[in-house]
Parts: C-alpha cells; structure tokens; sequence
C-alpha cells in the first residue's frame, strides 16, 4: 500500500509542478484564458477529450454497464458519434468565427457573432455556463470524494478539501495553458489505465462464459436492444441513450480547445488522433463494466461506480506501483474535467461580467480577477459535493444535458444559418434551456433524457423565428460569408 502512496503523492506533484511553470509563461490575460490561440495538435486533441470524458469515463459508465448491461452501452456509440462530428463540422468553422469576432468565450462569440444590442444574450450564456459548470465541477469532486475515501480510508469531506486543494493550485497559478498540458499528460494516463485494465481482469472474470453467467444471474441481456415488450418503447430508449451525442455541440470546455488551436489547418490531424482516442477508451470502458459483473457482485447503484477502483486496488491483477499509477488515472479523468470547467467558469466571469463592468481594466487586473473567480467557483463547486446527493453518472447527465439544449442548437445555427439574428439565437437558447428544465423536473427523464426535448425545440424556436426577424445587417451576412467560405481563402 506504501508504493500506492507514494506514486499517487508523485503524480499529484507533476500536476502542480505544470501550474508552476506555465505561471511564469502567461503574460497576459489571452494567455491565460486562452493560451494565446497557440496550441497544437497532441494537446488540443488528448486536452479536448480528456476534459470531455471526466471521472464518469472510468468510474459512472462502467459502473452504469455494471447495473443495466449492454443497452447503456447506446451511450459510449451517441458520445463517438457526437465527438466525431464536433470536430469535424464544429471545430474549422468556431475557431475561424472566434478569432474574426475576438472571441475568447462562447458567450461572448454569441453576443458579437449577433451583433446583440441589448447584452441579454451574453449575460444569459454567462448564467448558464456558470450554473451547470458549477454542478458539473461537483459531479468531479464527488468522485474524487469516492476515490480518496475508498484509497486512504479518510472521511469523504477531507478527500473533497485534498483534491480540490491540487486542482485550485496548478489551474490558479498556471490557467488554460497549465490545464491543457496537465490534461495531455492525464489523457495518456487514461487511455493506458482504460486499456490494460479490463485486458488484465478478464481471465479472473472467468472469460467470456464467466461474464455471461453473471449476466444470467442479474437477469441481463447480452444486447443491444433493450428488454421490453413494446417495440416503441425500445426504440425510445435506445435514441435517449444515444442522444448523450448532441450534447457535444454545447460543451463551453471542449468548444474551447477549438477557439484555441493555433491553426484550422492542423484540425485533420487533430480529428484522427482525437477519434482514435475516444473509440478505444470508450470501448474499453463499457468492457470493464462487464468484467466486473463475475469479480463483484450485488453492488448497489453507490458502489457500482468504484469496480474500477477495486480492479486497480486488488493485488490480484496489479502490484502496488501499477496500482498506483492506474489510481492516479481515475484522479487524472476526474482532475483533466474540473479544471477546465473551473477555468471557463473563471473567463465567463472575467470577460463576460467584470470586464462588461470596468471596461478599462489592464490586461494584468483581468488574469489576476480570473484567479480570484477559480477560487470563488471551486468553492461553491465544494459546497455542493459536500451534499453527496447524487451519483456522479447523474449530475454529469444534468449537467451534460443542459450545455446541450441551451448552447448546443445556437452553436449550430451561428455557425451554419444566414438567416439567424440575436432576437432568433437568444429565443432559442431560452426555450430549450426552459424545455430541458421543465422536462428534467416533471420526472419525464425516465422516459426520455431531456437533452432531446430541450435540443429540438431550441432548433425549432430558431428556425421560426428567423421567418419573423431574419438577419438583415449587411456587415454581419458578409462576415457570415467569409467564414463560410474560409477553405477558399487560404
């Protein structure tokens, strides 16, 4: 156990040594905020992912196949579907659009790619952001709650104060660049861990018969079509598992790896070695659910997230150093997820209401009033996860869900509508904020996640209101046209 310790203790002094050395390297609030629009492909892409997938990858997925089987599998399939087509229709057209409106926040791209006279459209983005951001950022400390407290036997307060200690350190000394090369370094982690996990724990799960067994005797299919006696009824299940994908259009943490890149035309490279990560943690992350149906059974739906932390911990597959480094992969998943919510939260705050208030301030006043909003955030973030009402697989699904109804159809429509003005954006985003809202509080959740509900009728909403108030400023349609047709510029 003294081995687990101390390469655990190691890796948490690699992240703050990052946050260190990228203090010195940021000079200025883009810098901070944004990594100075200069960042290639590798970080991009693993920092991209790896802030997606978040501690749900290896411990509220496995442990959501765990308890349903197979059909939870619809998931990882609607979240490499919705990865792939983020990067490939979202990321060219938002990094080109950002840096033309200088844009260093969804919010603000919104509220300058409309040209809103009012500011209502970015005060409403900002509010958003910060509400699910704040419960998303507890849905991380939660898990690093379970895994401390399953690691060290401490109480499961001590464990959220110890890990939101390391992560307010190197994301408030070091910002967006510390962020996206501790997340590179936390992705490689991962993908190792995700990978020689399940491949290592199969023959103790008694093989493929042993796994069928166990699923025998939880009364599970084997399937991707869901148990049910209306063919309808399946259906819907299966499209409001795959529906997690379009949430992708929404996330302020991943649209932002692509506002930073340091040119579109590294993107081709980026999409490859982004896909290949997801579709091999993915994939493995569902097969460790199942492998530890044999190893571990009759968990309850709490204990179900942590089979990966009992795999790692047993000295039946992995000596203590390899259980170390596998541990420090959960805190990695969950570390490379907060951070970059903590440091939007803190450039939404920044850009979005200070600067809107003290227009004049210096470029070194807004990094350090940055600074301050990570603390604040992380704190409020502590609050909530001290609560420990929720599994982390369900307050990342409101959260998710919500980025996705509010952001997720303005984001597609700013970047492939003409016709949208800000009186059709903004209509939108707070009708499917609303519907997402309304659908999650009247329990219809369990027949259809609310993304779904709330995506539509923001797309919906827009398209019909773009018939009462189209887009009529010529400067914003001639904007609008040379970014379109940004490949025939170069």
């Amino acid at each position: 156990m003294q081995e687990t310790y101390i390469t655990f203790a190691l890796y948490l002094v690699f992240m703050i040594s990052i946050g260190i050395y990228f203090f010195f390297k940021s000079k200025n609030v883009t810098d901070y905020l944004l990594g100075g629009r200069g960042v290639g492909s590798w970080v991009t892409a693993l920092s991209a992912q790896a802030s997606d997938m978040s501690g749900w990858l290896l411990m509220g997925l496995p442990g959501a196949v765990y308890l349903a089987g197979l059909g939870e599998a619809w998931i990882a399939i609607g979240l490499g579907l919705g990865t792939l087509l983020n990067w490939l229709f979202i990321a060219p057209r938002l990094r080109v659009y950002t840096e033309k409106t200088n844009s260093m926040t969804l919010a603000a791209f919104f509220s300058l790619r409309f040209r809103d006279p009012t500011g209502y459209m970015r005060v409403f983005s900002a509010i958003i952001t910060l509400f699910f951001f704040t419960i998303y950022a507890a849905s991380g400390l939660n898990a690093t709650g379970n895994l401390f407290e399953e690691m060290f036997g401490i109480s499961y307060t001590w464990a959220i104060i110890i890990g939101a200690g390391v992560l307010l350190t190197y994301t408030f000394l070091g910002g967006y660049l510390a962020v996206c090369w501790t997340d590179l370094f936390q992705g490689f982690l991962m993908f190792i861990a995700l990978i020689a996990v399940p491949v290592l724990a199969y023959k103790y799960a008694g093989g493929t018969p042993g796994i069928l067994q166990a699923m025998e005797t939880k009364n599970l299919s084997f399937s991707l079509i869901p148990k049910s006696d209306n063919i309808l009824l399946a259906v819907m299940a299966i499209f409001s598992t795959a529906a997690w994908g379009l949430g992708y259009f929404g996330q302020p943490h991943i649209l932002v790896r692509f506002m930073s890149i340091k040119s579109v035309k590294l993107l081709p490279k980026t999409t490859t070695i982004a896909m290949i990560w997801v579709v091999f943690s993915l994939a493995a992350a569902v097969v460790i659910g199942f492998v530890a149906m044999p190893i571990y059974q009759n968990l309850d739906k709490q204990s179900c997230e942590k089979v990966f932390i009992y795999m790692v911990r047993n000295p039946q597959f992995f000596n203590p150093w390899i259980g170390g480094i596998f541990l420090a992969a959960i805190l990695a998943a969950i570390m490379s997820t907060i951070d970059s919510q903590l440091l939007v939260s803190s450039t939404t705050l920044t850009e979005d209401f200070y600067k809107f208030i003290h227009v004049d301030a210096s470029p070194k006043l807004l990094m350090n009033i940055s600074r301050v909003f990570v603390i604040i955030i992380t704190l409020i973030s502590c609050g909530l996860a001290l609560m420990r009402t929720e599994t982390i697989f369900g307050l990342v699904k409101f959260a998710w869900g919500g980025f996705g109804a509010a952001f997720g159809p303005v984001v597609l429509m700013s970047l492939y509508s003409r016709k949208t003005s800000w009186q059709s954006a903004f209509a939108g985003m707070i009708c499917g904020t609303a519907v997402m809202l309304i659908w999650y509080a009247l329990g219809f959740s369990k027949y259809m996640y609310e993304i779904v509900p709330g995506f539509v009728c923001g797309i919906i909403t827009i398209a019909v209101m773009n018939k009462y108030y189209p887009q009529r400023d010529e400067k914003i349609l001639k904007e609008f046209d040379e970014v379109a047709n940004w490949k025939k510029s170069e």
